[in-house]
């Protein structure tokens, strides 16, 4: 699959604006859900891949990448996961499989919890799991008017390039397009605004007894040397959830899509097409 033949435009979906990615065809449909900071550039080296044997959707969650950074948007889990529900409707999908990536992968859990029966499998990258709500003395905090010109700052002063080292094992990955496409929302006040709300209405990971309750069969893709969701997240869920199975890359952080793109592709449809 070459990128022309990937559908990119922005569509409405309950007065919000969300830019999608997709490619539409007669094989099984997948949905792609990046993480925190992110957006459908995660999956930039596997959606060609996965394009071959996968009608793809890919989209960036309300508050990140080129979709609207809504004042009205309920930015709780239970707000994505409708939006994910809402998106099925509008691709006009009863069922689809969700792979998800860090917070994506909490998206793709509340989804299969709040809609079981239009999910058919879930691939858990590297995802977040059993973080608890934000402490109440931040949420109080980001009532200050200037709440959002200090996280301005701060993630202005981590930086991008900081950031990328912190997520990929492999360094020498990244490059200047990478640098500019995670920075790109450190430099806009609406992000802030958008992520003062997440902070606000951000509820905690589903817990153990609610994962439990999860019976959806579950491919778990780990890298070993995650700094941000590490392994013993991955080993977790894979005890917690009622079908699921672990693999993990050695040398490989974070970002498994950009450092073990082949591979977890492979892993992928043998999973999700078997």
């Amino acid at each position: 699959m070459v990128d022309d033949q990937l559908t990119k435009e922005t569509i409405e979906i309950n007065k919000t604006k969300i830019y999608c990615e997709y490619a539409i065809n007669d094989r099984p449909p997948l949905f792609l859900i990046h993480g925190f900071l992110a957006s459908t550039y995660t999956f930039n080296r596997v959606i060609p891949l996965l394009a071959e044997d996968f009608s793809i959707v890919a989209f960036d969650l309300p508050g990140f990448g080129r979709s609207e950074k809504s004042t009205s948007f309920n930015y709780s889990f239970e707000g994505y996961s409708q939006l994910v529900n809402d998106l099925m409707d509008y691709f006009q999908m009863d069922k689809v499989f969700i792979a998800g990536h860090s917070m994506g992968g909490q998206v793709a859990l509340y989804t299969a919890k709040n809609f079981p029966d239009r999910v058919n499998k879930l691939v858990l990258l590297n995802s977040s799991g059993y973080l608890m709500k934000p402490a109440q003395k931040y949420v109080t905090a980001s009532y200050l008017p200037f709440f959002p010109s200090f996280l301005m700052r701060y993630f202005k002063r981590i930086g991008a390039e900081k950031t990328l080292q912190n997520v990929l094992y492999d360094h020498s990955l990244i490059n200047q397009e990478m640098i500019d496409v995670y920075e790109k929302p450190f430099l806009k006040k609406d992000f802030y605004r958008s992520l003062v709300r997440i902070i606000r209405q951000r509820e905690g990971d589903l817990s153990t007894e609610q994962l439990n309750l999860i019976n959806h069969p579950t491919l778990l893709l780990w890298g070993k040397n995650d700094k941000i969701t590490p392994l013993r997240t991955g080993k977790r869920l894979a005890e917690d959830l009622a079908n699921a199975t672990l693999k993990t890359y050695n040398q490989t952080g974070h970002l498994i899509t950009d450092e073990r793109p082949n591979e977890i592709v492979d892993e992928m449809k043998h999973f999700l097409l078997e």
